[in-house]
């Protein structure tokens, strides 16, 4: 092979070498400034702003129709709504739902004692709403009769409302009982079969904070639709 060919091959070789290396050292540096690096000091964590999650519905952290609220009211509002869970309606309602195997036994009607620590923080809550309507609706899930459920549920929202009667002395509340009509969640799965936490979800008592200007709560008449069947479960709570 003539020498000067021999040249060029070295001289080649020797700047594919130097490539290389240069490259490598650019991929090290481009390594050591792009890898992620602790951060030091105060650090920002994002935290979910509610419980509910659905499209729509306001995040916990705001306070529900805040030009009612009694001035020093409003840090303690708005930590009670987020520990009951409160929602707002499209109608401005605010809605707490109490499950009923955290109020009641199974089948009973008799509030449980480790359920007064919830009920009291209802009772905090509606103080913050002095002038509003408040209705107290009871429901069950699915099991047994239309006749049995809507007395049951009756009964355990009556219990809700003399609890808070005790708290709210001068309150009074519109109570009723719907049974099995108002499930927020299937009691059967597709198949047919026993849904246990979807009926879990339905045997509950709900608060329902009405918006001020709304007027008196409406009463349960015989005007109402024949789907929801009760006539005979509406009353207006005036004794504890």
């Amino acid at each position: 092979m003539p020498r000067a060919r021999v040249a060029r091959t070295l001289v080649l070789a020797v700047m594919t070498v130097t490539d290389l290396l240069s490259c490598g050292a650019v991929l090290a540096d481009t390594d050591r400034q792009t890898r992620l690096q602790p951060v030091e000091g105060r650090q920002t964590v994002l935290r979910p702003t509610g419980t509910g999650g659905g499209l729509g519905e306001k995040p916990l952290d705001t306070v529900f129709r805040q030009a009612e609220i009694p001035s020093g009211k409003l840090e303690e509002t708005r930590r009670l709504l987020r520990e009951l869970q409160a929602r707002e309606t499209p109608q401005r309602d605010i809605v707490i739902d109490l499950p009923a195997d955290v109020l009641f036994d199974f089948d009973k009607s008799s509030l449980r004692p480790d359920a007064m620590p919830a009920l009291d923080r209802a009772a905090r809550l509606l103080a913050s709403y002095p002038q509003a309507p408040v209705l107290i609706h009871g429901h069950t899930d699915s099991k047994g009769s239309d006749a049995y459920n809507d007395a049951l549920s009756l009964r355990r929202a009556e219990a809700v409302s003399a609890h808070l009667r005790q708290l709210q002395a001068t309150r009074n509340f519109s109570v009723a009982g719907f049974g099995e009509r108002r499930p927020v969640a299937p009691n059967a799965l597709p198949d047919g079969s026993d849904d246990p936490a979807g009926r879990q979800r339905n045997r509950r008592v709900e608060i329902v904070i009405r918006a001020a200007s709304g007027g008196a709560a409406p009463q349960l008449t015989g005007s109402s639709a024949p789907s929801e069947r009760a006539t005979s479960l509406s009353a207006t709570s005036s004794t504890p």
